[in-house]
């Protein structure tokens, strides 16, 4: 019997410590309220083409370009830039940036530019010569630079994902939701640091361009939408949101051809997370969970093609995520579609609808 109360109340003071733990311990976030949009479902859903896949690289080729030659690059986990010669070729390791080679684009002199998560805005020429930019926007340092595009007048439109937390911890700021991202502009004519051109972005995620040159769109993948800064017209330096409430976390976005532009969805909504969206206390719980126990991305493949009105012209989903999941990029190549992930070993590629 002694034995038996003796065991009872060790568990049962483990079962105290651990509620402790989950109330009480402290946590990097400080999270807000807020009141996620409805989600409108797919408006015109269809099966996701048949993909092709690249051979294996590296961990997690989250954005890809392609160059002159047909090559595909994509950066990883570990600082590589792989060059694949076709999808079921070995890829060739180009170059290593020493950081995290997320967006790639580029440049007006036939340099690939690289948003480099932990060393900032990057440049690397034909030969592989690896070149940094800029590590500042405005007065504040980068924090996690993340993705890019080249305008007609060879700026450099970036953006910094968070000011809060760093490429690794990504998930804790998805999970706090208070908007610290921003958008930068990098002029080559005058080198040093870029410019803050946008703050209070809720993680500051894809960047594409207006091929007509009147506004930069960015994704705000914590708030399931896309915003639109103007460049050019009436509405210079002023923003809005250009479609709201999108079924997933968007996070690379790209133009391609007749006036699209195009969405990568890296996962579908959690309901999780939408239902704490007003309980910043129980997000606090959360953040205290070992990672695995945690919300964390679902295999899924998803790709949005919308107008320059914000209205949504081709959905292209297989929600089991077969053969490839979480789309962190999709490029436009003539008639195909390239898409990079978070997680996946390889690329793919579909045909454009």
């Amino acid at each position: 019997m002694n034995r038996l109360l003796r065991a009872g109340v060790f568990v049962g003071a483990i079962a105290v410590a651990c509620g402790s733990w989950l109330l009480t311990w402290p946590v990097p976030i400080e999270p807000e309220a807020w009141d996620p949009p409805s989600d409108p479902g797919p408006a015109a859903e269809r099966t996701l083409p048949a993909i092709t896949l690249s051979t294996l690289a590296g961990d997690g080729p989250e954005d890809v370009e392609i160059d002159a030659q047909g090559r595909v690059y994509g950066g990883t986990q570990d600082g590589t830039i792989w060059r694949w010669s076709s999808p079921d070729a070995a890829p060739e390791a180009w170059v290593d940036t020493k950081g995290r080679p997320l967006g790639l684009t580029w440049g007006a002199d036939g340099e690939l530019l690289v948003c480099d998560a932990f060393r900032g805005l990057l440049s690397v020429s034909p030969e592989g010569r690896v070149k940094a930019l800029t590590t500042t926007c405005g007065d504040r340092k980068l924090v996690f630079t993340d993705d890019l595009e080249v305008d007609a007048s060879g700026r450099v439109w970036f953006t910094d994902a968070t000011q809060r937390f760093d490429q690794h911890a990504w998930r804790l700021d998805i999970l706090e939701n208070v908007p610290s991202g921003r958008l930068c502009v990098y002029e080559p004519d005058h080198p040093g640091a870029a410019k803050e051109v946008l703050d209070g972005l809720a993680f500051a995620n894809g960047v594409a361009v207006d091929p007509e040159g009147r506004f930069v769109l960015i994704a705000e993948t914590a708030r399931y939408r896309i915003r639109r800064y103007w460049t050019s017209g009436p509405k210079v330096g002023e923003n809005d949101v250009l479609i709201d409430g999108l079924p997933g976390f968007p996070d690379g976005i790209s133009h391609g051809a007749d006036g699209l532009f195009w969405i990568a969805i890296a996962s579908p909504r959690n309901p999780l997370l939408d239902r704490m969206a007003g309980s910043p206390f129980l997000r606090e719980v959360v953040a205290r969970l070992p990672a695995w126990m945690g919300p964390r991305p679902e295999r899924y493949t998803r790709v949005l093609g919308i107008d320059a009105d914000g209205r949504i012209v081709h959905d292209l989903v297989d929600p089991d995520g077969t053969e490839f999941t979480t789309v962190t990029s999709v490029e436009q190549r003539g008639d195909r579609l390239l898409l990079g992930s978070l997680v996946e070993h390889r690329w793919a590629s579909i045909p454009a609808p």
